[in-house]
């Protein structure tokens, strides 16, 4: 069972800004951006692109939706996306809040995100996902 399927099962905490029968969505803890949020599949599926058609295109519409949210949210230009999936044998997209390029740099951390900003953060992207 991978970290994010124990976070999913409610046996680890975090700081969930959306979720349906088949996606959850919450905030990285080690965000490079406010606002910085993973949306990974409720089934466990280590590569991203090993995920059955169909499924790839309701988390694509799902991740769709908390963009949405996110931008409505956090200031910023646009909502990038990246799958990279080294980290952790579970699929999953970083969705992060833009204002340039460079801020899709997974080099540049925010430093110490402090609890209370996550959860901050956290409660304008639900409400905002909730809201759509």
């Amino acid at each position: 069972m991978t970290i994010f399927s124990r976070i999913i099962a409610g046996e680890l905490p975090s700081y969930k800004v959306a979720e349906d029968d088949k996606f959850y969505a919450f905030l990285d803890i080690n965000p490079i951006a406010w606002g910085h949020t993973l949306v990974v599949p409720k089934q466990e599926v280590d590569y991203f692109f090993d995920i059955d058609d169909r499924q790839i295109g309701e988390m694509m519409i799902f991740a769709k939706k908390v963009a949405e949210a996110i931008k409505s949210a956090i200031p910023c230009q646009k909502v990038g996306m990246a799958v990279l999936g080294l980290e952790v044998p579970h699929a999953h997209i970083h969705l992060v809040p833009l204002k340039t390029e460079g801020d899709m740099d997974f080099k540049h951390k925010v430093k110490d995100p402090s609890p209370e900003k996550m959860k901050e953060v956290c409660e304008k992207i639900a409400a905002a996902f909730n809201k759509g």
